[in-house]
């Protein structure tokens, strides 16, 4: 499938975006939502309905009947009455007739027809107060995600003919150089050429806390600068940036349906006529059967019929329910690419992961130093005047160490392909490097490094073991209570594979507690083994993985996960949820969400189909006045919805 590219100019402001259901419903968020004009019309039919009822009851005005009466009622009745005949008149130019605007039209004119004047506005009153409600849930729901859009760039400040000059995100160049002054947005994606930034990254990632990140370091469009002014030199297009890319999901995420959706919305559209039909018989059939039929008595009975088969309750609260789940996900800087995957992530019992860039923090870090014969800050400054001169992950990972005291500095340095380093180093000879290097130059290394699984660097002083430094990857702070949070959810079944050797990944998954692990493994490899656990029915696999060389197992599985997906192109394009941050903990976060969400989306299933059944045989037994049908409609209706919301306020910890 080809990507779709965002352009920044075609994303309008929040105040214009619009948020559309499938059944007809056509929900502005516009600024003017929070006006009193929004709320005019109902205010107005309520006030006029209330007052008509007053009058009724105390029969206070004896002028007010007759055609008075009807026109008072009327007047009531447009506001809210007259756009939902307005939407069902037009569903029926185009061939839609049995919408929800349909039988509310039929519904409530009949009633006037019979004289029924307060229940008839009464319907539609609380049909509008319902679209207020739905409006504001919707707007509620949509908040977290519609941040995202909150935090597009604008501008951008370009390096361009010995000054800075602002331009439009869109027409700043690769390699170009880009100035982001305290408190504003970086714009585009890019590498930190000033020496260090604190960066707000809250609204990408979920993750509140600062990020404070040195020179070269990576930086995204949309993360905003904190402390000082500071210069990125740009490293993609805007259309291609990391803001661009979420941006892009956020506005498609909701239209990849559930099944659970797909199929209320199928069976609303059978269920709709079916009622209409029967609504009519319960009109005109009793006059066959029914020795004193009036037919006053049965067209109000088949009215309240039709009141209540509206299907509303389900067409609105059930997409809003997944709307919820996926704004509360993102949220907590978890992204879902539908509320399909929602669904699909309730029904994980396997979970197979990676676990370089994962569980760890895929950057090496010095574990132990063991000086033999030499104090140990002098025994790095030897190793670490070595090390100096190479490029190798490793070395870096060593020059991390804070020794005190002026440096030593190495000469004569050579590199012994396969082994390691030689060179003169405060005019002693020193070997750094392999074990083989160490046997070549005659040196007896203790026993004690065989038993090292970790990536060992050997040292030699004048021809004498002067010890070695182990460098490791470094387990993530969250990863170890990931797996524990992961078993309490009923995921019991957790497997770890990775390319990394098999001795080292095996001790990984001892330290986390995972019982299956798997190194030395190639990504086909890994497509294998997650294709072996896909051939028993029973198991359903997320696999979790950094989206580059783990695309094919992404894919591959019943839902991909990507962490820190922020960066990764193969991540956003594979992965069926992106877990914003580097925390594996999110995991657990984003299978409690959407276990909430379905069980949220059940509840009001069962609600509205529950209550809708009872009344509809009260209504068809003339044991239901339209009252109870506006209930049965509109109340449950709100009911769902406020239950939805629940969503938004729900913690997940």
């Amino acid at each position: 499938m080809k990507k779709k590219k965002v352009n920044l100019r075609d994303l309008k402001p929040d105040s214009e975006t619009q948020h559309s259901h499938d059944d007809g419903h056509n929900h502005s968020n516009t600024k003017s939502a929070s006006n009193l004009k929004t709320y005019l019309p109902a205010i107005f039919s309520f006030v006029m309905l209330m007052v008509g009822i007053a009058v009724d009851y105390f029969e206070a005005i004896p002028q007010f009947s007759g055609w008075i009466r009807i026109i008072w009622y009327l007047v009531a009745y447009i506001p809210v009455g007259f756009p939902v005949v307005k939407e069902g008149w037009e569903s029926i130019k185009k061939g839609d007739f049995f919408t929800e605007f349909f039988l509310m039209s039929i519904a409530t004119i009949g009633a006037f027809v019979i004289g029924e004047y307060p229940e008839g506005v009464a319907v539609m009153l609380f049909y509008a107060v319902g679209e207020l409600f739905q409006n504001a849930a919707v707007n509620r729901a949509k908040g977290n995600i519609k941040a995202l859009l909150d935090i597009r760039p604008k501008e951008a400040n370009v390096f361009r003919d010995g000054d800075y000059k602002s331009v439009s995100p869109e027409d700043v160049n690769i390699g170009e150089k880009i100035q982001i002054r305290v408190g504003e947005k970086i714009p585009l994606d890019g590498i930190l050429l000033s020496k260090n930034a604190a960066l707000n990254t809250a609204a990408l990632t979920g993750e509140s806390k600062p990020d404070s990140i040195l020179e070269q370091a990576k930086v995204y469009a949309g993360s905003i600068n904190l402390e000082s002014v500071i210069e990125v030199e740009v490293t993609n297009k805007f259309e291609d940036s990391s803001i661009a890319r979420i941006l892009d999901l956020v506005q498609n995420a909701t239209a990849r349906k559930s099944k659970t959706e797909l199929f209320i919305r199928q069976f609303a559209r059978i269920y709709t006529p079916i009622v209409v039909f029967l609504a009519i018989g319960v009109t005109f059939i009793p006059y066959f059967f029914v020795g004193d039929y009036v037919f006053r008595d049965w067209l109000y009975r088949a009215l309240i019929f039709l009141v209540i088969s509206c299907p509303c309750a389900l067409v609105i609260s059930i997409p809003l329910g997944y709307f919820g789940g996926l704004g509360a996900a993102s949220k907590n800087g978890i992204l879902f690419k539908g509320a399909s995957f929602l669904d699909a992530m309730t029904k994980i019992n396997t979970l197979v992961m990676d676990k370089t860039g994962t569980v760890t923090k895929g950057v090496f870090k010095i574990k132990d130093i063991k000086a033999i014969g030499w104090e140990e800050s002098e025994f790095m400054k030897y190793l670490m005047a070595m090390e100096e001169q190479s490029t190798h992950p490793i070395a870096k990972a060593i020059m991390e160490y804070k020794e005190n005291g002026e440096d030593f500095e190495a000469q004569d340095v050579s590199e012994i392909a396969g082994k390691g380093l030689k060179g003169i180093v405060n005019g002693k000879t020193v070997l750094v490097g392999n074990k083989a290097l160490m046997s070549a130059n005659n040196i007896n290394v203790p026993t004690e490094t065989e038993s090292i699984v970790e990536s060992i660097v050997l040292v030699a002083i004048n021809n004498k073991f002067a010890g070695y430094c182990v460098i490791a990857d470094e387990l993530k702070k969250d990863a170890k209570e990931t797996i524990t949070a992961l078993h309490k959810v009923g995921i019991k079944n957790i497997m770890m594979l990775s390319g990394d050797k098999d001795s080292i990944t095996q001790q990984v998954a001892k330290e986390l507690n995972i019982k299956n692990a798997k190194g030395g493994l190639l990504p086909e490899d890994k497509l294998n083994e997650v294709e072996n656990l896909k051939k028993n029915p029973e198991n359903k696999v997320a696999f979790i993985g950094d989206g580059i060389n783990d695309a094919p197992v992404l894919a591959a599985s019943n839902v991909g996960i990507a962490m820190g997906g922020l960066g990764s192109d193969v991540a956003i394009e594979t992965a069926d949820v992106i877990i914003q941050t580097d925390q594996p903990s999110k995991v657990v976060r984003a299978i409690k969400i959407s276990r909430s969400t379905r069980k949220i989306v059940w509840q009001n299933i069962i609600l509205a189909f529950g209550v809708k059944v009872i009344v509809l045989i009260l209504g068809a037994g003339g044991l239901a006045t339209m009252w109870e049908a506006v209930f049965a409609d509109v109340g449950v209706a709100l009911l769902a919805i406020l239950n939805a919301v629940r969503l938004q306020k729900m913690t997940w910890d």
